[in-house]
């Protein structure tokens, strides 16, 4: 009989929600960029807030939803991101959205997210230029400043630009990790 040998740890941690498969396959292009053995990928249905204490890494994925909403796994996830320590850890973040038919309203999850892991001790890493985006207004954009808090993607009107977006993002997060 073998002996079932645990699988180690990665040294990033990649947590997404995703309702329709965009974001979902946003977090396999990063994990494709970084390796499956450096990047563990976790659906936010899925988990629970020990997955987070593993990892001194993290990125998150969050798509928005029509006029700002938060996608449905982590709506039902919220209170407990919010009781998540994120004391001594780095974390990037990413977020979907469509920055003409809900341009009021552009990247917004990933605005309320990323407030929250800063309120918990986070250091934010892979802020992104808001350079080629058109919208009003978003709650993901650092006020007074031409970058969000994270990558955003738009796979609803610029889709060709994705894979590029997130080899870019990718080594620039892999720097600021390191």
């Amino acid at each position: 009989m073998s002996e079932v040998v645990p699988t180690m740890v990665g040294n990033i941690g990649l947590f997404f929600g995703s309702d329709e498969g965009n974001t979902e396959r946003v977090a396999e292009l990063i994990q494709k960029y970084f390796g499956e053995d450096k990047l563990d990928v976790y659906d936010i249905a899925d988990v629970t807030q020990v997955e987070f204490t593993q990892y001194q890494h993290i990125i998150l994925g969050i798509p928005t939803w029509d006029f700002g909403q938060i996608q449905s796994d982590w709506e039902e996830f919220w209170e407990d991101i919010q009781a998540v320590d994120f004391t001594h850890k780095q974390v990037a973040l990413f977020g979907l959205g469509d920055q003409f038919g809900y341009g009021d309203y552009f990247l917004d999850a990933m605005g309320m997210l990323h407030d929250v892991v800063l309120s918990n001790g986070a250091t934010i890493m892979g802020h992104w230029s808001t350079d080629g985006y058109d919208y009003e207004a978003s709650k993901a954009q650092i006020e007074d400043q031409p970058f969000f808090v994270g990558l955003a993607i738009d796979e609803d009107q610029q889709e060709e630009l994705t894979e590029a977006r997130v080899d870019q993002w990718c080594e620039q997060i892999s720097h600021e990790f390191h």
